[in-house]
C-alpha cells in the first residue's frame, strides 16, 4: 500500500498503470461476485471509471487503492439485490441418489459459484506465502462461504485476510471507522468459520505426488477403468455437476454414478489446466464417427492427504472453454 503515484501525464502513461493492477483486481472481484465472467465485467467498469476520473487523482493516495476503492464500488453496486451464488453442496443438505432421475432440469448459470483460470487472477511471483494465501482463497469452497457474508463484510474480509491491508486502510477504502472495519471482521470471521470448509488444500503444480495423482486421475478416466478411478477417491468425496442441483457423497455412489448416467462419458479426452488454485481438467466427449472430441465440462479436482476429496464438474462449456482459452474440438 505504499506505492504512492502520480496522476498520469498521458494516455498511454494512464493504460500502462491501470493494465498493471488488472490480474489483481480480477482476482478480488472474483472472490467478492463469485464469477469470472462478473469479475472481468466489474474490473472493467472500474477501468472506464478511473480512465474518466482520473483529472480527480491527486496523488496523495497510491493508485491500486484508489482502484480498489472504484473496484470496491462496482462489486457492492452489482450486488445489490442479487442473490448469492452457491454449488450443489449449499443447496441441499442431503446429496442425491445416483440415478438418472437425480438429474433435475439445470438452474440458471446465476444460481453457481464459477471457475476460473489461474492465470486470470493470480500474480506471478511474489512471496511464497503471499501465493500461498492467494491461491487458498480462490478455491471453490472458500469462495462458496464468503458469498454467505454480507457484501460490505466479504469486501472487508477479503481486504483484511487475503490482500493484507491494514484497518484504517480499509476504513478509509470503505468511507467508514476503524472500529467498524473491525467489527464487522470480527462478524465476518465468524461466520466463515461456521461454514463447512472442507480439509482440500490447492496442490502445488510442481509437486511430483500431486502430479502423479493427477495423471492416475486422468489415466483412468480416459481408460474409463472406474476401479481405478474410485480407488484415487476418498471414501467421502463429494462430487457435483453445476448447472445441475444434484451432488454425491462417497467414492462408491461416485462410482457408480460413473458406470450409469455417467457412462457417456466413457472415451472422452482430458486436458490438464489449473482452476480455482487446484489441478483441473477439460473434459470433451466423442462426438460420432471420425474421432472428433467436442467440449463436455471442466473439471475442478481438490485433494486431500494423497486423494481426491471433491470433484466438481462444471457443463456450461459455451462460456467456460473460451474462458479458458481451449479449443472447440479435439482432432484425432
Amino acid at each position: 500500500m505504499t506505492d504512492v503515484a502520480t496522476a498520469p501525464r498521458v494516455p498511454e502513461e494512464l493504460e500502462a498503470q491501470l493494465e498493471q493492477y488488472r490480474r489483481e483486481l480480477t482476482g478480488y472481484c472474483y472472490r467478492m461476485l463469485g464469477s469470472g465472467f462478473d469479475a472481468e465485467d466489474a474490473v472493467q467498469e472500474a477501468m472506464v471509471r478511473a480512465w474518466r476520473a482520473v483529472d480527480r487523482f491527486d496523488g496523495r493516495s497510491s493508485l491500486r487503492s484508489w482502484l480498489y476503492r472504484i473496484a470496491t464500488n462496482v462489486c457492492l453496486d452489482s450486488l445489490k439485490g442479487t442473490k448469492r451464488r452457491a454449488l450443489p453442496m449449499d443447496l441441499s443438505a442431503s446429496p442425491s441418489a445416483p440415478v438418472l432421475s437425480s438429474l433435475t432440469p439445470p438452474l440458471p448459470e446465476v444460481t453457481w459459484v464459477e471457475p476460473i483460470p489461474d492465470g486470470r487472477v493470480l500474480v506471478d511471483g511474489g512471496d511464497p506465502a503471499d501465493m500461498a494465501v492467494a491461491r487458498e482463497s480462490i478455491r471453490l469452497a472458500f469462495v462458496a462461504a464468503l458469498q454467505h457474508l454480507p457484501p460490505r463484510q466479504r469486501a472487508v474480509l477479503i481486504l483484511r485476510e487475503v490482500l493484507r491491508w491494514k484497518a484504517d486502510e480499509v476504513a478509509e477504502l470503505l468511507d467508514s471507522s476503524v472500529a467498524s472495519v473491525n467489527s464487522a471482521l470480527q462478524r465476518a470471521r465468524a461466520t466463515m468459520a461456521a461454514s463447512d470448509l472442507d480439509s482440500s488444500r490447492p496442490l502445488d503444480a510442481l509437486d511430483d505426488e500431486h502430479q502423479a495423482l493427477l495423471a492416475r486421475y486422468v489415466a483412468a478416466f480416459e481408460s474409463y477403468d472406474i476401479e481405478s478411478l474410485v480407488a484415487v477417491l476418498h471414501e467421502d468425496a463429494l462430487q457435483s455437476m453445476p448447472p445441475y442441483e444434484m451432488w454425491l457423497r462417497g467414492a462408491a455412489d461416485i462410482g457408480a454414478w460413473m458406470l450409469g448416467p455417467g457412462s457417456e462419458c466413457r472415451g472422452s479426452r482430458l486436458v490438464p489446466l489449473m482452476v480455482n488454485g487446484s489441478p483441473g481438467v477439460a473434459q470433451y466427449r466423442p462426438s460420432g464417427p471420425g474421432g472428433r472430441h467436442e467440449p463436455w465440462s471442466i473439471h475442478v479436482i481438490e485433494v486431500s492427504d494423497g486423494r481426491v476429496s471433491r470433484l466438481t464438474q462444471f457443463l456450461d462449456t459455451a462460456r467456460l472453454f473460451p474462458l479458458f482459452g481451449l479449443p472447440t474440438t479435439l482432432e484425432p
